[in-house]
């Protein structure tokens, strides 16, 4: 059976969390047919037996909660079946726009079982915005946080509102959702090529591509993920990102529930530092994930002062500089250890549990991943595009990108190219350059953004860098830097 498969295919990556070598030959994806990770794995696995009554989700704060996975399996349900009398059906897009609220972590769950696709949104997105995701990605439901409901007052009267708090006209209840019952029939089995997840890529010059994921790829790849974060059964695991990014998904969502772990969320008005270490320390967190920039604040407290239960610690979102490693490693004994991703995918490259770490460096090719450099003629090379061998594919590589018709572009060829420029040394690291569009050439020399602000950021009065690239008339290049 897939769940079998999903199952075997995670305990050998938790056997072999230290075993670099030992993981990364031996892996292999499991074959699966017909797999509903919330049915056929929450529910059927964390849900029952000794994990039933371990904590899934603990959020500190605002909209504090404990669910443990068999409470969250029966409130799922509920949501489930309270969607399914609004008239949410197998393949509907549902718009998902909340802060780090149990009902989160519910209606995915929930929208899993039905068949539905999510389409996750952060609270920061604009009426413009949303109109763009509702007519783009097709969206037909929206189960939003109180607070945003006016940004919706102009959309199509037939959007099935559903209101996490005070209700507006026009507007569902959550909480009458959880009255529905906790017994949950599927209509039919799931093809674990069935789409589940549409993100909205973050664009800048163009507006965000459409990225289809389906029922395999995100939480059956996400045991890279589950891999590099180092996480095991037990674990309280706490992740720093915002709803609505693909980084929540990674390591909020399915990669501690792959390994039976609590996902622990801490909120805040606005991050402070401080707190966020008191809350470490106080609620026992094993294991920590967090982007570059919430880990130059952590180093501005004093890090020796607090005893933590901390036995890994991760970056991810853009290289960390070395110098903020060291801090840590002096502090806590710990290393920092960098992975690399996509929206597109799941962790395709990273410094795994138990084996060197190279300053600078974001590891090597991850269990299931195949990593190959390539020039502009899509030959090997020493440093090039960071491209994913697809033959076969990797199961964290997304369905596609969907069309603006709605079709979705199948991926085809040999590799998929991830936009992204590396090198490799001779023990098969990879360092993480830029993008192919931003890397560039300053009198006739070549440089990165991270290796310019790295260089800044050594400066003892330079607290933060960001490098800007402008293109210069005589083919040069313009810098514009920016240091505090």
């Amino acid at each position: 059976m897939s769940s079998e498969a999903f199952r075997a295919a995670r305990d050998f990556l938790l056997e072999h969390r230290t075993d670099y070598d030992t993981a990364y030959r031996d892996f292999r994806w499991p074959r699966i047919d017909r797999f509903n990770w919330a049915l056929d794995w929450f529910d059927a696995e964390l849900a029952r037996g000794e994990t039933a009554s371990w904590n899934a989700l603990t959020i500190v704060g605002e909209g504090a909660a404990s669910l443990t996975f068999a409470e969250l399996s029966e409130r799922s349900n509920r949501v489930a079946n309270g969607l399914r009398a609004l008239g949410v059906e197998r393949g509907d897009r549902i718009l998902l726009m909340l802060g780090n609220v149990a009902a989160l972590w519910e209606t995915m769950l929930a929208a899993m079982k039905l068949g539905a696709v999510v389409i996750p949104a952060t609270t920061l997105l604009t009426p413009r915005d949303l109109a763009d995701r509702f007519d783009r990605g097709r969206a037909r439901h929206v189960v939003a946080a109180a607070g945003q409901a006016d940004k919706f007052a102009d959309f199509d009267l037939s959007l099935t509102r559903i209101s996490v708090g005070a209700t507006s006209s026009g507007w569902h209840s959550y909480d009458e959702l959880l009255t529905a019952s906790p017994d949950f029939i599927p209509d039919r089995g799931t093809n674990a090529d069935d789409p589940m997840l549409l993100y909205f890529t973050s664009g800048t010059t163009a507006r965000p591509k459409l990225v289809l994921h389906s029922h395999q790829t995100y939480p059956v790849g996400h045991l890279s993920t589950m891999y590099v974060l180092g996480l095991q059964p037990g674990d309280v695991h706490l992740n720093i990102s915002s709803p609505g990014w693909a980084k929540h998904a990674y390591s909020c969502f399915f990669a501690p529930w792959n390994a039976a772990a609590t996902v622990f969320i801490a909120n805040q008005p606005r991050f402070d530092a401080r707190g966020m270490l008191d809350a470490i320390a106080a609620n026992g967190v094993t294991t920590l994930c967090a982007p570059p920039t919430v880990w130059r604040m952590l180093i501005q407290e004093d890090l020796r002062s607090y005893h933590t239960a901390l036995r890994e610690v991760t970056g991810a979102g853009e290289p960390l500089n070395p110098e903020v490693i060291d801090q840590v490693e002096k502090a806590w004994g710990l290393t920092i250890r960098d992975f690399y991703g996509q929206t597109e995918t799941t962790s395709q490259v990273g410094n795994s549990p138990g084996q060197p770490v190279k300053p600078g460096s974001m590891g090597r090719p991850l269990p299931g991943y195949r990593i190959r450099l390539v020039d502009l003629e899509g030959n090997e090379a020493e440093e090039g595009q960071i491209s994913i061998a697809c033959d076969p594919a990797p199961s964290g590589l997304m369905l596609g990108y969907q069309q603006d018709n709605g079709t979705v572009e199948q991926l085809s060829g040999a590799v998929y190219h991830t936009g992204d420029i590396g090198t490799r040394d001779a023990d098969g690291y990879l360092t993480y350059v830029g993008r192919a569009d931003d890397v560039f050439k300053s009198s006739d020399y070549r440089i990165s953004p991270f290796e310019l602000e790295s260089v800044l950021i050594e400066h003892e009065a330079v607290a933060e860098a960001a490098v800007v690239p402008a293109p210069d008339a005589i083919r040069l290049c313009q810098r514009r830097i920016s240091a505090w």
